[in-house]
């Protein structure tokens, strides 16, 4: 098994992680939506990365889901159209998780899980 493989298998298994306890909270009155937007955005950014991995396609270390979205379009892989948006996620892995700020619109909670699944649907094809 490949170095990149290996990478591209852990990251999956961590976004599955984050995806389980989203599942565990998800309609939780207690758990805020930037608590839910930040775990679904981890799994984005860690779905992205496996997939990364699984090309051999280098990349830093960052939360930005667009940076990462180009970097596969560079490689010559685009998402699906459905996740052409996915990036709307970021903030909630960089400014509304570290921040005290207030989220001008609610995470739509079905729309945030629904993406992140597609996302690790088409990621799953690719690496396991």
């Amino acid at each position: 098994m490949s170095k990149p493989h290996e990478q591209a298998l852990l990251l999956l298994r961590k976004a599955e992680a984050d995806l389980m306890l989203v599942d565990e909270v998800w309609e939780s009155p207690r758990v805020t939506d930037d608590v839910i937007g930040f775990h679904c955005q981890q799994a984005a950014e860690k779905l992205l990365k496996a997939l990364l991995s699984e090309l051999g396609v280098s990349f830093p270390r960052t939360h930005n889901l667009r940076f990462l979205m180009d970097l596969l379009a560079d490689a010559g892989h685009c998402l699906p159209p459905d996740l052409a948006d996915l990036d709307f996620l970021t903030p909630y892995g960089t400014l509304f998780r570290y921040e005290d700020v207030e989220t001008a619109i609610p995470l739509d909670r079905t729309t945030a899980t629904t993406k992140v699944r597609a996302l690790h649907v088409h990621v799953v094809q690719r690496v396991r």
